[in-house]
């Protein structure tokens, strides 16, 4: 089971391979992966840091525990109709991206993210809505 908050259900639909270390990219294309080729993986809902936390790198600032990243999990969880400790598959957390969340949602509940200028994650959300799911990472 892998433990996720509410702002990287986002950052995983936006993933391409880019990150803050070596270590933390290595992580989050495994969890990327693993949820592409096993969409029945089961994803628990976490408040505060989770598995993708667990390899920021610690010469950069520790900013997982900051009050409005956690603002942006309640939002976006909010959107999803999601709780903290709920147990879903990662395809049913695909499916409500697809009922809940339209492309333009980015650029409020992500406002202050200082990945969004890439535009990669309104992408993401468009492939979610095509059924395309997450890409694939090379």
């Amino acid at each position: 089971m892998i433990h996720l908050r509410g702002h990287h259900l986002f950052c995983l639909l936006g993933y391409r391979g880019m990150g803050y270390s070596p270590e933390y990219v290595r992580n989050m294309t495994k969890i990327h992966q693993m949820l592409r080729n096993n969409p029945k993986t089961w994803i628990k809902i976490v408040n505060g840091p989770d598995h993708l936390c667990d390899k920021f790198p610690l010469t950069e600032e520790y900013h997982c525990e900051n009050p409005n990243i956690y603002d942006r999990d309640a939002a976006i969880l909010a959107k999803m109709n999601l709780e903290i400790g709920q147990v879903l598959k990662w395809e049913e957390i695909e499916s409500r991206i697809s009922t809940h969340i339209a492309s333009s949602d980015i650029q409020v509940v992500c406002e202050t993210c200082t990945w969004r200028s890439l535009g990669v994650c309104e992408e993401g959300i468009d492939e979610i809505h095509q059924g395309k799911g997450l890409r694939e990472i090379h």
